[in-house]
C-alpha cells in the first residue's frame, strides 16, 4: 500500500467503523481498491466521501454485486464503498402507498416488509438479493415494466452524496433539493459516475388479489409477434408480455394478468383465446420469467415492440450458437445471451443490430463479456446525448473521481 492510500485507511478509520484493505477477490472488473468502507449511516457514509474529496480518491460504490460487472472497469478505484450498512427502512407509509429506505436495503427484505401491508414495489428484477441503491444505479427493471414502468418511474424521491461529501436531497417529502436537476432520473442507470445513492423514495402499488400467466408457443416469431401484438392492444391490461426464444427454435410467449380473482379468470380466458390454440393458463410464472438468458455475453435492447422479428431475423443470419432472445414483447426491451461466439462475431453481430435499431429509434447496450470481446467493442454504442451528459458529470463530479470511466464514453 502506497502513502496516499495508508493516509486514507487512517483518515477513514477516524470517521468510519469498518475500514480496511481491499481484497483481489473485491476488484471491480479487475480493478482492485486500495481501501473498503462500509458505512453504517448517511452521516457516516458523508463523512466518509467528505475524507475521500479531501485525499482526492477515486471511489467506486458497491451493493449486492449482482450487476458489478456491468459497465466499463473504473479507470482507479482508491476507495470502495459498502453500501450493504445502509440497511434501514426509513418510513413506510401505507396510506400513501410511499416507502422511503437506504441504499443497502436489498430489494427481497424489502417485498417482505411491504407485503405485511399488502403492498410492493413494482420492479420485479430478477435477483432479490439485488440491493435498491444499485438497482436505482443500474436503472434495472423486470417485467412488470409494461404496466407499472421503469425505476425512474416508480423513483419519487433520491438522497445522494456528492462528491465533495455534501449531502443532496431531491423529491418525495423534502425540501431541500438540487436547483435544475431531477436527481432521482439523472441518478438511474448513472452507475455510480453521479453520486452516492443513499436513500431512495419510491411509488407503491397493492398487491393484486389474483395472478395469471397465460402461455403460448410459435412456431416462428412473426406468430408470437402478432399474438403479443392482439394482447397489447386489447382492452384486457395485462401487467407483462413476456417472449423468450433460443433462436432458430420455438418461440415462447407469456402475458402476466393481475387484479381481483374473478376479473382475472375471465381475462385469462380471453386472452388465451387471442394467443391461440395450445394456449395454457397458470398460477405461477414459466422458469425462465424475469431472468437474465445465460451466455458468456449479454446484449440488452431497446426499441419499439413491433422491431422483435426484425432482431430475431438479424440474429438468425449471424447463425450464432447458443444464443438466446429474453424480454419484454410490450415495453421493447430485450436481453440477447450469447455463447462463446468469436470477438470478432460479436463485434459485427453488434453493429448489425445497431445500424437496425437506431432509426427506430433504438439501441443496443453490452451489459457484460468476456475481456476479449470487450476488447474489439464499444459496450455503449453512439450515445446521442453523451456531449450533454459530459456538462452534468463536470457539474456533479468536476474531478472526476466517481466511479470514473465506468460509464459511456468513459465518463
Amino acid at each position: 500500500m502506497d502513502a496516499l492510500h495508508k493516509r486514507a485507511l487512517s483518515a477513514l478509520s477516524r470517521v468510519c467503523g469498518e475500514v480496511r484493505e481491499g481484497l483481489p477477490a473485491e476488484g471491480v472488473l479487475g480493478v482492485v481498491p486500495a481501501v473498503v468502507a462500509a458505512p453504517r449511516t448517511v452521516a457516516e457514509a458523508a463523512e466518509v466521501m467528505r475524507v475521500a474529496a479531501e485525499l482526492e480518491l477515486a471511489v467506486v460504490p458497491r451493493g449486492g454485486e449482482t450487476r458489478l460487472e456491468w459497465g466499463l472497469p473504473p479507470e482507479r478505484c482508491d476507495l470502495l464503498i459498502d453500501t450493504t450498512g445502509l440497511a434501514r427502512v426509513v418510513e413506510h407509509a401505507a396510506g400513501d402507498l410511499v416507502v422511503t429506505v437506504e441504499a443497502g436495503v436489498t430489494l427481497g427484505r424489502l417485498a417482505e416488509v411491504l407485503a405485511g401491508a399488502g403492498q410492493r414495489l413494482a420492479l420485479d428484477v430478477p435477483t432479490p438479493h439485488s440491493t435498491v441503491g444499485g438497482t436505482v444505479a443500474a436503472g434495472a427493471g423486470g417485467p412488470s415494466r409494461l404496466l407499472h414502468g421503469s425505476v425512474r418511474d416508480l423513483l419519487i424521491g433520491v438522497t445522494m452524496i456528492r462528491a465533495d461529501g455534501r449531502i443532496a436531497r431531491s423529491g418525495g417529502k423534502v425540501v431541500k433539493n438540487v436547483a435544475g436537476y431531477d436527481l432521482g432520473r439523472l441518478l438511474a442507470g448513472s452507475f455510480g459516475t453521479l453520486g452516492l445513492i443513499v436513500e431512495a423514495a419510491f411509488r407503491l402499488h397493492p398487491l393484486p388479489g389474483a395472478r395469471a400467466y397465460v402461455s403460448g408457443e410459435f412456431g416462428d416469431v412473426a406468430q408470437a409477434h402478432r399474438a403479443a401484438q392482439r394482447v397489447l392492444h386489447s382492452p384486457h391490461v395485462p401487467s407483462a408480455i413476456e417472449v423468450d426464444t433460443e433462436i432458430g427454435g420455438a418461440v415462447r410467449l407469456c402475458v402476466l394478468l393481475e387484479g381481483v380473482p374473478e376479473g382475472v379468470a375471465a381475462r385469462a380466458e380471453a386472452v388465451a383465446d387471442l394467443l391461440g390454440a395450445g394456449a395454457r393458463i397458470a398460477d405461477a410464472p414459466p422458469p425462465w420469467w424475469g431472468l437474465y438468458p445465460d451466455g458468456t455475453t449479454l446484449i440488452e435492447l431497446t426499441g419499439p415492440p413491433t422491431a422483435l422479428p426484425r432482431i430475431v431475423g438479424t440474429l438468425q443470419e449471424h447463425r450464432a450458437a447458443e444464443t438466446v432472445l429474453r424480454g419484454s414483447a410490450g415495453a421493447g426491451i430485450w436481453h440477447v445471451g450469447l455463447g462463446s461466439a468469436e470477438p470478432q462475431a460479436v463485434a459485427k453481430l453488434l453493429a448489425d443490430l445497431r445500424g437496425m435499431l437506431a432509426p427506430l429509434p433504438g439501441g443496443a447496450v453490452v451489459r457484460y463479456a468476456p475481456q476479449a470481446v470487450r476488447e474489439e467493442i464499444d459496450l455503449w454504442g453512439p450515445i446521442p446525448a453523451l456531449a450533454l451528459m459530459r456538462r452534468v458529470k463536470e457539474q456533479f463530479d468536476p474531478g472526476r473521481r466517481l466511479s470514473p470511466g465506468r460509464f459511456a464514453g468513459g465518463i
